[in-house]
This record gives C-alpha cells, structure tokens and sequence, in this order.
C-alpha cells in the first residue's frame, strides 16, 4: 500500500517521543474526558491515555468486551486533542477488523492528533487484560497487523506500541519471543499486560534491547502490584500507564454523593470530596470567556439601532 509519508518535529508523534526520552519512566494516566486531559495537563503530567475500557464505561455504560468500535474511538479522541496539548496514548482493542481497517484507523488517530496507539494479539472477542480466559491470536497474525499500521503511519513520529496479552496463556518464555517478532515487525515498544513481578518486566528489556522497549500497565484491583515508578525504572521500564485511576476515584466519589442525598436530603456532609467552583473555573479560564463574552456585548450595545437591525 503507498503512503505519503511525512515527518515533523512538532507532531503529536514526535511530542510523545520527547515525553518517553524526558522522563525515566513517562507516566501516562488516563482521561476519561476532556476536562480530565485539561486537568492533568495543568498539574503537570506530559502524556495522557484513552482506555478501551475506560470508553466503554464511561462514554457507553458498557463493558470491556470488545462492544465500542472505530467511530467511538475516534470521536473521543478529537475531543480529547481539542481539549489538550498532551500527546495522547489511544487503545485501540485489536484494530476493529482486518488489514484495510487497521490501516483506516491509523490514518484517522493520526489526522485526529492522536500520538501513539497500542493494538493487541488477542482474538476479536477479547476480554479485560486481567481476566481469566483470555485467548490470543498467532504470532504472525500479530505481526500482519502491526505490518498493517506501520505500512498506514502517514507520520513517521507517530507511535506504535504492541500490546501482548499472551502471558497468562503461553507463559514468559514464549511471550518473550512474540514481544521480539513484534518489535521486529515494526513497533516501537511493547505493552505486556498482567506481569506480576518486576523481573518479568527486565526480561522483556534485557531480550529487546532497545530504548524505550516496555511498557507497564499498573492497574488498580488487577493482576499486577501497584509498582511505583522508581521500581519499574529499576526494572528498565520506559512508561508506565495509570489508564483508570482517576476515573475510579470519580466514580467512587459520584456514588458517595448519590448515596448522600438520598440519605441525607442534602449534600452538605460530602462537599470536602467536590471540586469548588473556583476551582473549576481556573481550570476550564472560566473568566476569560466571560472576558470575551462582554467584550462582543459592549461592542454591539454601541451600534446605533440601524446599524444593529
């Protein structure tokens, strides 16, 4: 397939390569929407991610079981870019089809602002990371589609992460060696999901040998413990996903305040766990806005009634 392939040293591709060379390991939390990707990008974080599942839950109120397709996960993304400068990590399942699909999508995440992506080896009915029962494709299925997104990158900055699921279900020998034919297809750093130990984490290093080789997915209630960051750049981990934790604590907090008023009759007794409005309207420069919003009035109430009919 030909590609007008193109290079820039400020795309969102090349930003996020910036991002992993700055910091030893990157952490990319993720946004569930895009005030949460402006909230992180004001406190100082330099990279974001949009789960699948995140998505599902959040966006659908459906599980992680492979139900949300392409346009979903494209549309999220541009809200996401609208909304923030930080290059943003997008999971995209297994690439929602074959070859021509994979390559659709990769074109439409990186027209969207997207920076990197990581597709998956489990089958198309695919099922939560740190659930029994998983079932992954082939080696060189795999590989086809990696081909796939690497023949589709129209930004050679762009960043293409392979997710390998095949731990709990091969073992770690053998996902070592499909983490390496990977890497060989094209990507440039694999994602290998449910390690238990660190020193899973430095084998995958030590057998890819290549800088910015692994990433940790540090989950919360899940298979893996919860690493800091110190630990896995021990482990010669490059970057470290929190693809959940903000939006689980939301959700906790949401279901207090639901339950409070209910309860209650008021929400007085949780209000220590809300946001401010000041708050909020720092964030969002709630002010400048309304700034804008007089200055278009007092222009308009100075035109004579003729001029305003």
């Amino acid at each position: 397939m030909t590609t007008d392939a193109i290079s820039s040293n400020d795309s969102a591709g090349a930003r996020f390569r910036a991002a992993l060379a700055a910091n030893h390991p990157l952490p990319i939390v993720g946004t569930v929407n895009p005030y949460c990707a402006m909230m992180a990008e004001r406190v100082g974080h330099k990279a974001i991610y949009l789960a699948g599942g995140g998505l599902a839950t959040h966006s659908y109120g459906l599980p992680d079981l492979a139900i949300t397709n392409l346009t979903d996960v494209l549309t999220e993304v541009r809200r996401l870019t609208d909304a923030s400068s930080l290059p943003l990590l997008v999971d995209v399942d297994t690439g929602f089809g074959g070859v021509f699909s994979i390559a659709r999508l990769v074109k439409g995440l990186i027209k969207d602002g997207a920076a990197a992506m990581h597709i998956e080896d489990q089958v198309q009915l695919k099922r939560c990371g740190h659930r029994p029962n998983k079932a992954v494709v082939s080696t060189s299925e795999m590989v086809d589609r990696l081909k796939a997104c690497v023949d589709a990158r129209t930004d050679d900055a762009f960043f293409i992460v392979a997710r390998t699921d095949a731990l709990a279900v091969e073992g770690l020998d053998a996902t070592v060696e499909r983490a390496v034919a990977y890497v060989e297809a094209g990507a440039d750093m694999v994602f290998i999901e449910a390690c238990t130990e660190l020193a899973q984490y430095r084998k995958f290093v030590d057998a890819i040998r290549r800088p910015h080789a692994v990433l940790a997915n540090i989950t919360e209630f899940s298979l893996t413990p919860q690493f800091t960051l110190d630990e896995l750049a021990g482990a010669g981990v490059s970057a470290a996903l929190f693809p959940l934790s903000a939006a689980r604590a939301m959700a906790a907090a949401a279901l207090k305040v639901y339950r409070a008023i209910l309860r209650d009759g008021t929400q007085k007794g949780v209000l220590d766990i809300m946001q401010t409005r000041s708050e909020l309207y720092d964030f969002l420069d709630y002010h400048a806005y309304e700034r804008k919003y007089d200055e278009l009035f007092a222009q308009d109430s100075q035109k004579s009634p003729a001029t305003r009919g």
